[in-house]
C-alpha cells in the first residue's frame, strides 16, 4: 500500500482527502496543519507522498516545501493550493514540487499523478 501524509491548515479539507485518498488504497498514515508539521511528520514517517497546502498560519507550504527538498530532494510533493498569485506559482516552481493542483481539483487526476509518481520512483 502507498503511504501519504497530509497537510492542510482547514481540518474538514484534511478529513475529506484522507477518506478520498483511503478509497482509493493510498494509507494517510500523519495529518499536519502548517508548514513545520510538514517536514516534522516527513522526517519521522518518510511517505510515499505528500500532500501540502502553501496557504497556512505561520510556516507555509513554501516553507515545508523548500525544508523537505532540503532533506530528500526525490521527495515527491503534490501542492494543493488556492494561491495562484504569481509571486507563489512562480517560487513553487523554483522549488520543484512533483505536482501542483488549484483547487478544487478533480481527485482522480490526483490519484492518477500519485500512481505515476509511485511508479517511478519504483522503476528508477
Amino acid at each position: 500500500m502507498r503511504t501519504a501524509i497530509v497537510i492542510d491548515d482547514d481540518i474538514d479539507t484534511i478529513d475529506v482527502m484522507v477518506e478520498l485518498l483511503e478509497i482509493n488504497k493510498i494509507e494517510v498514515v500523519g495529518k499536519g496543519y502548517n508548514g513545520l508539521e510538514a517536514v516534522e511528520l516527513y522526517k519521522k514517517l518518510r511517505p510515499d507522498v505528500i500532500f501540502l497546502d502553501v496557504m497556512m498560519p505561520d510556516y507555509d507550504g513554501i516553507y515545508a516545501l523548500e525544508n523537505i527538498k532540503k532533506i530528500n530532494q526525490d521527495a515527491n510533493v503534490i501542492i494543493i493550493t488556492g494561491d495562484t498569485t504569481q509571486g507563489s506559482m512562480d517560487r513553487l516552481r523554483e522549488l520543484k514540487p512533483s505536482a501542483i493542483f488549484v483547487k478544487p481539483m478533480d481527485i482522480s487526476t490526483v490519484i492518477r499523478a500519485v500512481n505515476n509518481l509511485i511508479a517511478e520512483a519504483i522503476s528508477t
